[in-house]
């Protein structure tokens, strides 16, 4: 009886040392796919003006984890000219791909501080407009951003 309490007390620790490398080699890996992500802003928007924006899912497809991102300019016509152009700058690094969730255009105000986020894209529909205000309101702390679903396109 003495034997088996021993072997138990050392498979338990045996069993404890491979649940503590598994917990640490995905802790590893997450830093290393935080890094990959990182490598990408959560916010690219004209200084001024009003523009077409979307909402991008940026997924690392390694490590099975993404994040949303937002992008917008005035010099595209359309929303797909918007997504054409970041799609291939995160092709550019490896292990990353994209997805557009939906579009809208947004007013940014800088000498009054403020953006308004609002409409739909025809082409991608409408974005989450809470999830871009947020990511919005990471950049620019200081100002009042807001969102409106009644304004049409």
């Amino acid at each position: 009886m003495t034997a088996s309490l021993k072997n138990f007390g050392i498979g338990a620790l045996n069993t404890r040392r491979i649940i503590f490398k598994a917990v640490h080699s995905n802790s590893k890996r997450s830093v290393a796919m935080s890094e990959l992500l990182n490598k990408v802003p959560d916010v690219d928007i004209d200084g001024h003006g009003r523009f077409k924006y979307i909402l991008i899912n940026v997924q690392d497809d390694t490590n099975n984890v993404s994040k949303s991102i937002v992008r917008g300019y005035a010099r595209a016509q359309w929303h797909g000219d918007i997504f054409d152009d970041v799609n291939e700058e995160i092709k550019l690094i490896a292990g990353l791909r994209a997805n557009c969730l939906g579009g809208g255009r947004i007013e940014h105000y800088p000498t009054e501080k403020t953006i308004k986020v609002y409409g739909y894209s025809q082409g991608f529909g409408k974005a989450n407009h809470e999830v871009s205000v947020a990511l919005l309101k990471k950049k620019y702390p200081d100002y009042s951003i807001t969102c409106s679903d009644c304004d049409g396109y």
